[in-house]
């Protein structure tokens, strides 16, 4: 029978080793959604991890995270490389502040539930790429993960007309997007109290249309954006409260399509 001492020798080995095997499977998704396509793709996508987002983290803290985060980290990065390889696209990660020669080597800005404030500077970084042409995806939610207080989103969209506002009064769980430039035919997505946006053309809903919960806009020089008030199904988030067919893989792919364009 093994002493104590040895029995913690052996556990935290193990505990290193899982988060060895994690990482390696991590490196292999981004260094694949790094270099894998760099001679065929036509596009690269830019994720924000600049900003202490909720869901999306810096992938080489990974050995400091717990099982269940590491899972889902490999899981939103995986879902994201199957996306970016279906629009003929590449993924790089930012790490550090926005400025202007790091978004010239990109096409489109995803930044998915940010906690902390963007300098004036990144605001003019990237307010000046999306009116030179660049696309951006970007989604806040409810109050409960990140309040506006917290990050300053609105400044980078109200040059444009658009706006996030307060929690919607919608509160029915499940939306659908509208057959439209988007989607060409309406997709099953996944919805749970998100945020009211302002401005710009609705394409995103909950059972009714009075409180859309995505939005997207044309830029005069071509650049388009895609303002979301829930982040659900852009955590490729297929199943919530009983109901397992959402279709945030085809929404991912649809919308992408489309910004890139």
């Amino acid at each position: 029978m093994l002493n104590m001492k040895a029995y913690s020798v052996i556990s935290e080995n193990k505990m290193k080793f899982k988060y060895f095997i994690l990482t390696l499977l991590l490196s292999g998704l981004c260094v694949g959604a790094l270099f894998a396509q760099t001679s065929t793709t036509k596009h690269r996508i830019l994720l924000d991890l600049a900003h202490k987002q909720v869901f999306w983290k810096d992938t080489t803290s990974i050995s400091r995270m717990d099982a269940n985060q590491a899972k889902r980290i490999i899981y939103l990065i995986s879902e994201l490389k199957k996306t970016a390889f279906s629009v003929n696209a590449e993924l790089s990660f930012i790490t550090e502040k926005i400025k202007p020669e790091l978004l010239a080597n990109g096409d489109l800005l995803f930044i998915h539930i940010p906690s902390t404030k963007y300098s004036s500077e990144e605001v003019s970084a990237i307010t000046g790429f999306l009116d030179k042409g660049g696309s951006m995806f970007i989604v806040m939610d409810e109050d409960h993960w990140s309040t506006l207080k917290q990050t300053n989103v609105n400044e980078i969209l109200k040059p444009f007309g658009l706006e996030y506002g307060t929690k919607s009064q919608d509160t029915l769980v499940g939306g659908h997007s509208k057959a439209g430039i988007i989607t060409d035919k309406a997709l099953k997505i996944t919805y749970d109290n998100g945020r009211v946006i302002q401005g710009g053309t609705p394409f995103c809903f909950n059972q009714t249309e009075q409180y859309p919960f995505g939005t997207y806009m044309i830029l005069p020089k071509g650049g388009r954006i895609i303002v979301m008030g829930d982040g659900m199904s852009s955590l490729y988030m297929t199943s919530w409260k009983g109901v397992n067919d959402y279709q945030c893989e085809e929404f991912m792919h649809d919308a992408f399509k489309w910004l890139l364009k």
